[in-house]
C-alpha cells in the first residue's frame, strides 16, 4: 500500500462523535484482550473521553492517511511511572496495519511532544507489546526500560523512554 502524506490532527470538540465511533472499533479489537461488556445501547463507551476537553495534560489526535481517518492516538499526563506523557490509547485501523503508519504517527508524536514517555499495555495484548518494543526500540536505538509487571496500579507491562535523546529514525518500507 503506498500513501503520501501521514499526519496527526488534533481532534476538535466538534469531532468528538467521530472519536467515540473509533473507540468503538479500538476497544472491539481489544475485546479479544480485555472483558469489556456493551452498554445497554450496545456500545462499549470510554469514560475519560470528555474529559480530552475538560482537563489540562490529555491531547486527542486523529491520524489521516492522505486526508482519509486511519485511526487516532489520545495522549496524556497521568503516568504510573514518574513520566511526562502516556500513550493512553493508540489505534490504526486495519486497514492500515502492518503498513508503517502507526509507526510514523508515533514518531509524529514523540517528536511534538519531547520528554519523559510511558506506554502501558494490556497484560494479553501480545500483537500490542510486539508493536511497542520494536516501534520504541527503534526511535530510542533500544534505550528504554521495561517493567513486565506493571508499576503501582497498573498490572501490565510498561516501556519506559525519553524522546529528548537524539532520536533513531529508519526508513519505512512499504
Amino acid at each position: 500500500m503506498k500513501w503520501n502524506q501521514i499526519e496527526l490532527e488534533k481532534v476538535n470538540y466538534e469531532s468528538k462523535p467521530v472519536l467515540q465511533q473509533l473507540l468503538e472499533f479500538y476497544q472491539y479489537d481489544c475485546s479479544d484482550f480485555e472483558s469489556y461488556d456493551l452498554n445497554q445501547h450496545g456500545c462499549y463507551g470510554y469514560k475519560y473521553l470528555d474529559h480530552y476537553w475538560t482537563e489540562e495534560g490529555r491531547f486527542p489526535f486523529f491520524i489521516k492517511v492522505d486526508g482519509v481517518l486511519a485511526g487516532f492516538a489520545l495522549v496524556n499526563d497521568y503516568c504510573y511511572t514518574d513520566a511526562d506523557f502516556s500513550m493512553a490509547e493508540f489505534f490504526v485501523v486495519k486497514k492500515y496495519r502492518n503498513t508503517g503508519v502507526g509507526t510514523y504517527a508515533t514518531q509524529i508524536l514523540l517528536e511534538r511532544f519531547p520528554g519523559e514517555w510511558e506506554v502501558v499495555q494490556t497484560p494479553n495484548n501480545l500483537p500490542a507489546q510486539r508493536f511497542w518494543k520494536k516501534v520504541i526500540g527503534h526511535f530510542t536505538n533500544q534505550q528504554y526500560k521495561e517493567y513486565p509487571m506493571g508499576v503501582g496500579a497498573w498490572s501490565g507491562p510498561i516501556i519506559r523512554f525519553s524522546s529528548v535523546q537524539e532520536p533513531y529514525y529508519f526508513e519505512i518500507s512499504i
